[in-house]
């Protein structure tokens, strides 16, 4: 053999090991965690993926700014995380979280909360870790967990629901509500029009369409800003990301519509787009990427439905309750009753043809019938959420003794729904403030000494005592609306380190990180 051949089959079966060494390396030691970290608009959705990045870094640099993650780390045969790392931007078609830019507008020389959500965003970080076996002794392959993070505007979430709804029945459920206070006096406008400018039957008119549209959207967007109100739908007519207003988002809701409206009237074009709208939902948002995600962190702004009043923490728990059934069961297409009917509807199909086909002399016909069968119930089958947590923000706002409280509360607007099923999700309760803006203390308030919270308020320079108010454990009774106090100030950001070997201070964040993905670390 010539010896360039030589050296061409050597080369060709050094490659080949190394490919083969490679390819094993990644199946046993690399991990990728699809997390996407979901909630209501102003629970701090962007702020609480910052400080988590920032402090993950800092943790890679030594730091112990996540304890639990650290002690989860060193109990786990003597792991060491040897490095944390921002993963560079790729190919992805998804808009880039702008992790250095908000760390940017924290660590200011006035520092300022980043702005709301507006898009979709998604960030990865990598962690690297050097495994050792219970002797202490180094195992080859050091093992490295993918962190893919989402983010993106919390109306959204409440669009999924939608998908498991007719436009008569949506119509009915908001018509409803919005002739109840506090919502009918912000929505008269609009329920003047509905009840005396468009039948459903009138011919679509898109001018008068539009005008209704725009009725119903002023009246919405009046509910959360003046009364702070959750759940309010269609999400994207309060936030409609980077396509801004289109044509299959001009419709609103009637109570007159039929299932099947008269063709070419008010109702059938408003039918049409609300299932457009649906359609976009589903393509560009939930089997697009929020399907993908195992693992759930849901945060919930629970003070400041209690700040806002009953009406606003009712429609807070509402929002929640909804949240969490759907992710407990899906929605739409995917929902766990649908795809598990389905599964047992395709198991007993080929059991059927299995048997004919027996009876017929051909029992070996039916073999593969009933793998195929099975491989595809398995597919259809519901794929729960591995781990969900909710999590009360904002929880530095109130000091220590009430944030057991806090926890309690959330669990009460959110287990009722995502309970304890048979699906095999874990679901956890957290209060958490991401980054930490007050010290715990005292000050007397009616003759006596209580505890409060220290923290100075954005635009202030001094740092004062704020007393809260009482946080019910449970959800609160009538008397708790009709004779309270309850301050919902807005806190100033510490100084934070802008080269980042600090971490940012912060409030059980290690605790709701170590829930979600603390099994595979």
């Amino acid at each position: 053999m010539p010896s360039d051949l030589i050296v061409q089959a050597v080369t060709g079966a050094r490659n080949l090991v190394r490919g083969t060494t490679a390819a094993l390396d990644d199946q046993l030691n690399e991990a990728s965690i699809r997390l996407a970290v979901t909630g209501l608009s102003r629970a701090g959705k962007t702020v609480f993926i910052t400080s988590l990045i920032q402090n993950l870094l800092a943790l890679g640099q030594g730091r112990d700014t996540l304890p639990l993650i650290s002690r989860r780390l060193s109990a786990a045969s003597g792991s060491r995380l040897r490095s944390v790392r921002v993963v560079p931007a790729g190919v992805q078609t998804l808009p880039r979280f702008d992790f250095a830019e908000k760390l940017a507008e924290l660590c200011a020389n006035q520092p300022s909360w980043p702005p709301r959500t507006e898009d979709l965003a998604e960030i990865s970080i990598e962690l690297e870790l050097e495994r050792r076996s219970s002797l202490g002794q180094r195992l080859a392959g050091n093992r490295r967990i993918r962190l893919d993070i989402l983010d993106y505007p919390g109306e959204w979430l409440l669009d999924l629901p939608l998908l498991a709804q007719s436009f008569p029945d949506w119509s009915r459920q908001t018509i409803a509500r919005l002739r109840q206070p506090p919502r009918r006096e912000l929505a008269q406008e609009f329920l003047d029009f509905h009840d005396n400018v468009l039948a459903a039957d009138d011919p679509a008119d898109d001018a008068t369409i539009r005008r209704g549209h725009r009725l119903y959207r002023d009246a919405i967007q009046a509910c959360r800003a003046r009364l702070g109100l959750r759940y309010l739908q269609p999400g994207r007519f309060l936030c409609p990301g980077p396509r801004g207003d289109a044509p299959y988002m001009w419709f609103f809701p009637h109570t007159q519509a039929r299932a099947v409206p008269r063709a070419g009237s008010a109702a059938a074009l408003l039918t049409d787009r609300f299932e457009a709208y649906k359609r976009e939902v589903r393509d560009t948002f939930f089997d697009s990427y929020f399907r993908s995600f195992s693992r759930q962190i849901v945060l919930v702004d629970v003070l400041g439905g209690l700040h806002a009043g009953q009406a606003a923490f009712e429609d807070t728990g509402h929002a929640i309750a909804d949240i969490a059934r759907g992710l407990r069961d899906g929605w739409g297409f995917w929902s766990r009753q649908r795809r598990q009917s389905l599964s047992e509807h395709v198991g007993q199909g080929a059991q059927f043809a299995g048997a004919q086909l027996a009876r017929r002399g051909s029992p070996l016909v039916g073999i593969p019938l009933n793998l195929a069968a099975s491989v595809l119930s398995g597919v259809v089958a519901p794929r729960p959420i591995e781990r969900i947590a909710f999590v009360a923000t904002k929880a530095d706002h109130v000091p220590a003794m009430s944030r057991d409280n806090l926890r309690n509360l959330v669990q009460t607007l959110a287990k009722p729904a995502a309970g304890s099923t048979d699906s095999g999700t874990a679901v956890s309760y957290h209060v958490a403030a991401s980054i930490l803006s007050t010290i715990d203390g005292t000050a007397p308030l009616g003759g006596r000494n209580v505890e409060v919270v220290l923290g100075v308020v954005l635009g202030e320079q001094t740092r004062r005592p704020f007393y809260a108010g009482s946080v019910p454990s449970n959800t609160p009774p009538a008397s708790f609306w009709s004779d309270r106090f309850f301050d919902m100030p807005v806190f100033r950001p510490p100084r934070i380190d802008p080269s980042g070997t600090l971490g940012i201070p912060h409030l059980g964040l290690d605790e709701v990180l170590d829930s979600v993905i603390g099994d595979l670390l």
